[in-house]
């Protein structure tokens, strides 16, 4: 019989075998190009890239969470401003332990909720007035625990994290390309035959094409697991997991497009906010919200 902790446990150990295997994908990919511009010195380009893109990423995932509340407009809410939405998260934050984050809205009908930050000290939680005057205090209460959760699990942490490694293939890609078109290469490659540097071009063409695919739909896919553990972690947390299953199901029933919502900031939201939009079965951000509600239910 399944239970809350075996669904978190389950969620941890398949996110580590996936972040394991994108770790991998970078270094083969880095290792196959580097020894096909500079035969034997693969694991130099590896240790190049994965560098470059640490540094550059360094800087935003500081200021990450100002950057997405500003996107997407939302207003810091005081106190005074909404006494009933600060004493349900200072509710949860007593629950679970957690200091209280900064509390922010989006002025949209959409229903709709996120957590942005690097870690339980520097957090904060974003509302739409839709969300927020549309559910009922248990299921409120249950997207609050649900936010909550993706902070305590460091899950923003862990896409900063996945964000690296993403660029980390895009910047390989572009580096690829260039040598292709731009003379990259040593004399060691100019000297290999020309049936060997056909079939090594060929795989990096394709490796070019379909790494920044691949790579994305790895990003997709630990997002997706992250919903799963936070949806889990909060039922532990309000000991009630019928409260945020009922806020999914209003959730699904929603058609409003959030305007504020875009590729970059999707994945943070609790349900896909990019609904009726092109492409949106493929690259979506988040599990099948019937599949959601089903192993709340059973919990």
């Amino acid at each position: 019989m399944p239970n809350i902790y075996n669904h978190i446990e389950k969620n941890k150990r398949e996110t580590a075998i996936i972040m394991v295997l994108f770790i991998l994908i970078i270094s083969a990919i880095a290792y196959v190009f580097g020894n096909l511009f500079d035969p034997g010195y693969g694991g130099t380009y590896v240790g190049v890239a994965l560098i470059f893109s640490g540094i550059s990423s360094f800087i935003s995932y500081y200021n990450s969470d100002k950057l997405v509340l500003a996107i997407s407009g939302a207003k810091k809410v005081e106190y005074d401003e909404d006494p009933d939405l600060h004493n349900l998260v200072d509710n949860m934050c007593i629950a679970s332990g957690l200091p209280k984050p900064k509390i922010y809205k989006i002025n949209d009908t959409a229903m709709n909720a996120f957590a942005t930050g690097r870690d339980p000290e520097h957090a904060a939680m974003c509302f739409t007035t839709g969300i927020v005057n549309r559910l009922e205090k248990r299921e409120l209460e249950g997207v609050i625990a649900h936010e909550l959760s993706h902070i305590q699990n460091y899950d923003i942490r862990l896409m900063s994290i996945v964000s690296i490694l993403v660029g980390t293939i895009t910047l390989l890609a572009d580096w690829f390309t260039r040598g292709v078109f731009y003379g990259g290469g040593r004399g060691k490659r100019r000297s290999s035959s020309s049936s060997g540097s056909g079939i090594f071009l060929i795989i990096g063409i394709l490796l070019v094409v379909l790494s920044p695919v691949i790579a994305t739909l790895i990003k997709l896919a630990i997002s997706r697991n992250r919903e799963f553990l936070a949806d889990s972690s909060a039922a532990l947390m309000t000991r009630y997991p019928q409260g945020l299953a009922n806020a999914l199901k209003k959730l699904a029933m929603d058609t409003e497009i959030l305007e504020a919502a875009n590729g970059a900031t999707a994945h943070l939201y609790i349900s896909s906010p990019l609904k009726g939009r092109a492409f949106v079965n493929l690259f979506n951000t988040h599990p099948p919200i019937e599949e959601r509600i089903a192993r709340l239910e059973s919990m």
